[in-house]
């Protein structure tokens, strides 16, 4: 089989997924699944609803179970395939597991197009952060370095 036509099938099988637990109630229209050398590591669907959890999206999920399946978190060696273009939530967690290949079906307009905020979220990002429509507001910086300094002092950290 192709790379091209298991890529397929891999995708065939997350928008199944992400369409099948839709409907059961579980949450939005979305899947994934972290696949290593070809072999799906772990599934990951759309809980938010069903969990009262925000971060519970297809990908968190997925890069969760399969961390913990391969009692890791460095993923670098993994494909992720999801239905939908990966939120900012999501892209930073890929980034931070090393996920290098992301393949993915619908896209962050096609979301926004039935209600989602991904593509809100993503143009929030790009702003200043007094333009955004969260206030911030930056405090005891010199306080909340003394934890960096300490980090940067140890020899036996793990770096990631």
């Amino acid at each position: 089989m192709s790379q091209t036509d298991k890529d397929k099938q891999l995708m065939e099988m997350v928008i199944q997924l992400a369409r099948e637990k839709m409907l059961a109630g579980e949450g939005g229209p979305f899947g994934a699944a972290i696949v290593r050398d070809g072999e799906v590591v772990a599934k990951g669907w759309n809980r938010v609803a069903s969990t009262n959890d925000p971060t519970a999206h297809a990908e968190i999920v997925a890069i969760r179970r399969s961390c913990s399946h391969l009692q890791t978190f460095d993923l670098s060696d993994c494909v992720l395939y999801c239905s939908c273009e990966p939120c900012p939530m999501c892209m930073a967690a890929i980034y931070w597991s090393g996920i290098k290949r992301v393949i993915y079906g619908a896209s962050r307009h096609d979301a926004e197009a039935i209600g989602f905020r991904d593509n809100f979220i993503y143009r929030e990002l790009e702003l200043p952060n007094k333009e955004r429509s969260i206030g911030m507001k930056q405090m005891l910086r010199r306080e909340s370095l003394s934890s960096f300094e300490a980090w940067s002092a140890m020899e036996d950290k793990i770096e990631y």
